[in-house]
């Protein structure tokens, strides 16, 4: 088993992590490069054209200061374009991690390793919504 660990941290090979946010799933590989990021086949500057999106995913990379050292391909299925940044944010902090160990540290602290447990409440019967009631009438 360490074998197959040790393995694993060699500075070629690729790293592969999954990370999630609502109903966004993020499938997403860190390899040794010169900084491209692609999600679902395109530049992530045109997949998120909005520059805190952009910023979201960068942040893990900017953090610790491998931003031109890794490129960064990104499978996405679901959720809504914030969910998809976060989810592959949280997927490249993972990855980060089966690189280096060590990074592990920095990361936990600035959160990017904390997956946001929040779901979609689910619709009770004899209700509109989750928690709307009918109207009421008095009469």
């Amino acid at each position: 088993m360490t074998k197959i660990a040790k393995t694993k941290e060699k500075e070629g090979d690729v790293m592969r992590s999954v990370g999630r946010r609502k109903r966004a799933s993020a499938r997403v590989r860190l390899s040794p490069g010169e900084g491209k990021i692609t999600v679902n086949g395109k530049d992530f500057k045109v997949y998120f054209p909005y520059f805190e999106w952009q910023n979201i995913i960068m942040a893990p990379l900017t953090a610790v200061g491998k931003d031109k050292t890794f490129d960064v391909s990104a499978k996405i299925v679901g959720g809504g374009q914030k969910g998809q940044a976060i989810s592959i944010q949280l997927g490249i902090a993972r990855a980060l991690v089966k690189w280096n160990e060590d990074l592990k540290k920095s990361l936990k602290t600035q959160g990017y390793l904390t997956r946001d447990a929040r779901i979609k409440e689910r619709k009770k019967f004899g209700l509109k919504k989750a928690r709307r009631a009918p109207q009421w009438s008095k009469r």
